[in-house]
């Protein structure tokens, strides 16, 4: 057995819980009879991602403890890791802002996380790997000069601080892409910071040029693509539009 095969049961596991859910919480807030419903211990509503981290755990250890032969065991292991995934993705933005943001605005990185994982998981399933991956395990420590092994390994460096870079100037998928795929980070590095990521905050300063020209960018490029992101992935979640103070 190979790991293509526990990916791609992981990823079917991730898949289908995701849609699973999002019906189901769907249907809750239309108030339409649905199992499972919403689950209560007493005044307590138990969000799903309890339960997802218990599966994750649980799927976690017996994935270490399964004997390697036992093949179907081992598939059922990484499809429950993916459905854990799935059921604590899903809740992702609860935990970052620990309280209930599920369908306010906050409640949508949830859904990117989710979106996320299902792209780097699909990718991997096509058979992508980290930049340098192969070449740096293809390496015979004996028979490789010292001064190759040197190079990819401050090549690979190098290209992920180009993703760090990317990835503090708000730019997820540039630098999640560069990762697999060099010179992209590159690029994602030095162009602008999006306004309001880490990296504008350290250097942009209020008012400056950069600054305003981030503003500019975002509006006339960023935007229109952010809000057909947005109706792709609500008319999949459902809408995002309470007040943070309310609940599903």
């Amino acid at each position: 057995m190979t790991g293509s095969e526990r990916l791609l049961f992981f990823f079917i596991g991730l898949v289908t819980t995701f849609v699973f859910i999002r019906i189901s919480v769907r249907m809750i807030r239309a108030k339409v009879r649905w199992w499972p419903g919403n689950i209560v211990a007493g005044d307590t509503h138990v969000h799903h991602v309890v339960f997802g981290t218990v599966l994750l755990l649980l799927s976690s250890v017996t994935s270490l403890v399964i004997p390697d032969d036992l093949h179907g065991a081992r598939l059922a292991a990484a499809a429950g890791l993916g459905v854990g995934a799935a059921l604590v993705l899903d809740e992702f933005a609860l935990i970052l802002h620990l309280r209930d943001v599920y369908w306010t605005k906050a409640g949508r990185l949830s859904v990117d996380a989710v979106f996320l994982a299902v792209g780097l998981t699909g990718t991997f399933l096509l058979g992508a790997r980290p930049f340098g991956y192969d070449e740096v395990l293809s390496l015979n420590p004996d028979t490789t000069p010292a001064s190759t092994f040197t190079l990819r390994v401050i090549t690979i460096g190098v290209n992920l601080c180009f993703a760090i870079v990317a990835l503090l100037k708000g730019k997820i998928w540039t630098g999640l892409l560069g990762l697999l795929v060099p010179v992209v980070p590159a690029v994602g590095a030095v162009r602008l910071a999006r306004p309001g990521s880490p990296w504008a905050r350290w250097r942009y300063p209020e008012g400056s040029r950069k600054l305003s020209r981030a503003y500019r960018r975002e509006a006339r490029i960023r935007q229109p693509i952010i809000r057909a992101k947005i109706a792709v992935q609500e008319f999949i979640s459902g809408r995002h539009d309470l007040p943070d103070q309310d609940r599903p």
